[in-house]
């Protein structure tokens, strides 16, 4: 495989950047495909796109089958940009790399590597004659795309993101416990489309004995292409799973989220003959103690290993997200921020220990800041390194 770095795309190069750009574009077009990666590909013959495809979700032909069956001369001797190494193993569906080999096409070029074990696509695509490209300046890009697909092949567990609303002074609730409405509808509906695309929302059981949740995804709270996303991967996958960490085992059967359709999974100490009641679509699973209550990490590793999820939602209240953070789980926070003061007197944004100094708190870097509707949403990751 060669390398090719920004220099190197001069000359008859000069255009894969911008073609690899719209397989990007093609793989986007989709919230998720957990728990497969998101994948883009484009068949380009004498510089012009001839085909195109992307991954619409687990079960449905992968992005470069879909390309090849548009092209009107099926990928024979042309030059396929797709953002992933090609899958060289069968699952639901048929091996990428037979159907470019097969295909008879001339070059592959990826932005990035797959980190599925099974996977050797660029071994065999060179086995069988076929050069492989890899744009170096797209690896970061081929990596963010899909970075709960990596973290779940590479972490056995899934990126977490830690979703929080609170006032502009950093308060979640008055002191009597009402939060309703720190943000506005359009965080709301923001906030929507982070539940569609997630594999799983997870809260605990204060939430859920304070707020009663739905904890689904409701589409019809967004608009324009943004709903379209949205309802197209419900249409593939339903909605997310919804997991409460409750390791007393105190949920309510007849908690709201319960009569939801799909599946709600409840880690706590106890095991379900200390319920009753509950529906079918629940299932109580046993988690190790840790400190008396449920072991963080063993969640995370079910939610990869035993449910494939690669990327989670957490929206609970400030004793979960706060253990989290402290344990050092959350990938990345969203947090919403309303514009009004709640005084020092209203509840805060996460409770942990913090550092002794200013020296030793965990750095974060921003890594969006935008307006929505009235108030802000900050999008906060720790410091590599």
């Amino acid at each position: 495989m060669r390398i090719i770095t920004q220099a190197d795309c001069t000359g008859v190069l000069a255009e894969w950047p911008e073609h690899m750009r719209r397989a990007f574009e093609l793989a986007r077009s989709v919230l998720s495909c957990a728990p497969n990666p998101r994948v883009g590909c484009v068949i380009v013959r004498d510089g012009r796109r001839t085909g195109e495809g992307f991954h619409a979700g687990a079960g449905r032909e992968h992005a470069e089958i879909v390309a090849l069956a548009a092209d009107p001369e099926g990928g024979a001797g042309a030059t396929v940009f797709v953002t992933l190494e090609p899958c060289s193993h069968e699952g639901r569906t048929g091996a990428c790399v037979r159907a470019l080999i097969d295909a008879g096409v001339k070059h592959v070029v990826i932005a990035g590597l797959d980190p599925n074990p099974q996977v050797s696509g660029v071994e065999q695509l060179e086995a069988a004659g076929i050069e492989v490209f890899r744009l170096e300046e797209f690896a970061g890009a081929a990596i963010e795309l899909n970075k709960g697909f990596v973290r779940r092949m590479c972490q056995q567990r899934p990126f977490v993101r830690c979703k929080l609303a609170m006032s502009l002074d950093g308060r979640t609730a008055l002191a009597d416990g009402r939060s309703k409405w720190i943000t506005d509808p359009q965080a709301r509906a923001d906030a929507q489309l982070l539940r569609a695309g997630s594999c799983a929302i997870v809260t605990g059981i204060n939430t859920i004995l304070a707020d009663d949740p739905s904890l689904n995804a409701r589409t019809e709270a967004l608009a324009g292409g943004e709903r379209e996303l949205a309802e197209k991967r419900k249409s593939v996958a339903g909605q997310p799973l919804r997991v409460i960490l409750d390791s007393k085992l105190q949920t309510p059967a007849d908690a709201k989220t319960l009569s939801l359709d799909g599946a709600v999974k409840i880690f706590s100490l106890r095991d379900r003959a200390s319920a009753a009641g509950f529906p079918d679509n629940v299932e109580v699973i046993v988690s190790p103690a840790r400190q008396a209550r449920v072991d963080l990490e063993f969640v995370l590793n079910c939610l990869a290993t035993k449910f494939q999820c690669n990327e989670i939602l957490v929206e609970a209240g400030p004793v979960l997200g706060g253990a989290l953070v402290a344990a050092g789980l959350v990938d990345e926070l969203v947090i919403y921020v309303g514009a009004r003061l709640l005084g020092s007197d209203a509840r805060p944004l996460l409770e942990f220990a913090g550092p002794d100094s200013l020296t030793q708190g965990d750095a974060l870097e921003f890594v969006d800041v935008s307006v929505i509707g009235s108030g802000l949403r900050i999008i906060a990751r720790p410091k590599a390194g």
